[in-house]
């Protein structure tokens, strides 16, 4: 990393974004302007752009389920419409996310407990793939955020040890 940065003084300016308020730093990896120039032709080889028009158009680019792939409408937060078959989605999501809201905020004041009757302290999350790296990643993204005496756990390997070994906390 040093040599690569003592050979190019601009390096940290060349790898990096900025959007906004976010600021995307990828200098310190070894990259360099060769391999830059590769990832974007292979992008372009395996019409990357034209899959990304598709995702934001709504088209059904989930070939294993047959249907649109709809990450970006979580991530909307204007008023701009997000179409699946024509349909927006966006009055569905914003719907859902208002329920998850009300039911974070009925745990995190203990409105709503557990089967004891308890105000909840532990939170389980069980999945694999995604379904365990995301909820993982933005636990600990937002870690600066969470709500004293609440623990997140997260179980992820389909032998019992892990689960049990969870749940005895």
């Amino acid at each position: 990393m040093r040599q690569l940065f003592s050979e190019d003084t601009q390096r940290a300016s060349s790898f990096s974004l900025q959007h906004g308020d976010i600021y995307f730093d990828y200098s310190k990896n070894k990259i360099n302007t060769k391999t830059q120039q590769l990832l974007l032709s292979l992008a372009e080889q395996t019409e990357l752009p034209a899959a990304i028009k598709s995702m934001f158009n709504g088209d059904k680019i989930n070939q294993t389920e047959n249907r649109s792939v709809l990450h970006i409408a979580l991530r909307n937060f204007g008023p701009k419409a997000i179409k699946s078959d024509g349909k927006d989605v966006m009055p569905e999501v914003r719907a859902v996310q208002s329920k998850m809201k009300a039911f974070c905020e009925a745990i995190h004041s203990g409105k709503h407990v557990g089967y004891t009757g308890k105000k909840i302290k532990s939170i389980v999350n069980i999945g694999i793939g995604g379904s365990d790296l995301g909820p993982l990643m933005v636990t600990e993204a937002l870690k600066p955020y969470t709500v004293k005496g609440i623990e997140a756990y997260f179980v992820s390997n389909v032998d019992g040890t892990h689960i049990a070994e969870t749940l005895k906390k």
